[in-house]
């Protein structure tokens, strides 16, 4: 377990909802909340109100008083980064172990749901990356944790992540797979359309999956863990399933040979910029 819930914040409506989304995990969880803003030269550190040295800026300096009274319980830091924003912010993530960023800072352009800081933070950081669009629904309140995944080829970091959330919310985890289930003949004269046929298809990729959860359910035995199969297209199907999920967890590939390399793929940007709720990218080999 990380030892704290680190967040970025530069004071946009979307960085103050990710900060109180991590309040939130890191209260549930027992942890301490980190607020970093990153960005410009190096400047003196302050974690204490009215400081004239301090670097940040006034509406940072209001998010942190509003959650230090509001959640009096919940040890509070807030400090400031210099560098380049995106990697300052993934370098303090990497060493908590994960990183909660809003979908769109002050630097966005008008009409684009994911901003630059937040797309390369979650296509380069080495640790998972949770971003939260402003007016999300407060993530593990209610509905389940929804993890995207290949049956065939499940992922071990993808689903430890997906799992540790459910159980630590006391919600259930719903494994979602994309399959293609044909609706034409195939390499017989079998009408493939028909929907006895496709329904065992379906079966069939479901027990596959089902198989890929076990040993999961056998280390988190108190999370409910559903297996779904869909027709549907895996970005439709995510961006669906997170109008009630407290959280969605997708993977992203880190190539071995060249591990800067960002894998975003197309399943990746339709759900970050479509999603209702928070959305965690969790990287893997």
């Amino acid at each position: 377990m990380t030892q704290s819930v680190v967040v970025g914040v530069d004071g946009s409506a979307e960085s103050t909802a990710a900060a109180e989304w991590a309040a939130r995990q890191a209260r549930r969880s027992g942890r301490t909340l980190r607020m970093v803003h990153a960005g410009g030269p190096e400047a003196p550190l302050s974690e204490q109100p009215g400081d004239p040295a301090e670097p940040l800026p006034e509406e940072v300096r209001a998010l942190r008083n509003r959650l230090v009274d509001a959640l009096p319980d919940l040890e509070i830091h807030c400090e400031h980064v210099p560098g380049s924003p995106a990697h300052a912010l993934a370098a303090v993530g990497e060493r908590e172990g994960m990183l909660v960023l809003g979908s769109r800072g002050r630097g966005g352009a008008a009409g684009l749901v994911l901003g630059s800081v937040a797309l390369q933070a979650a296509a380069h950081a080495a640790c998972p990356v949770v971003l939260v669009r402003s007016g999300a629904d407060d993530g593990g309140t209610g509905g389940d944790v929804v993890v995207g995944v290949e049956g065939s080829r499940p992922c071990d970091e993808v689903l430890a992540f997906a799992f540790a959330r459910a159980a630590e919310y006391g919600t259930g985890l719903r494994a979602l797979e994309s399959v293609t289930l044909p609706a034409g003949p195939y390499v017989t004269d079998a009408p493939m359309a028909r929907p006895e046929i496709r329904e065992s298809m379906a079966a069939s990729e479901t027990v596959r999956l089902q198989d890929a959860l076990a040993r999961w359910r056998e280390k988190y035995p108190e999370v409910r863990a559903e297996a779904e199969v869909t027709g549907w297209p895996a970005g439709r199907a995510l961006v669906e399933a997170s109008r009630s999920a407290a959280l969605v967890v997708l993977g992203r590939r880190t190539p071995r040979l060249l591990p800067a390399a960002p894998r975003l793929g197309g399943t990746a940007h339709t759900v970050l910029h479509h999603a209702h709720g928070p959305v965690a990218v969790v990287p893997h080999g």
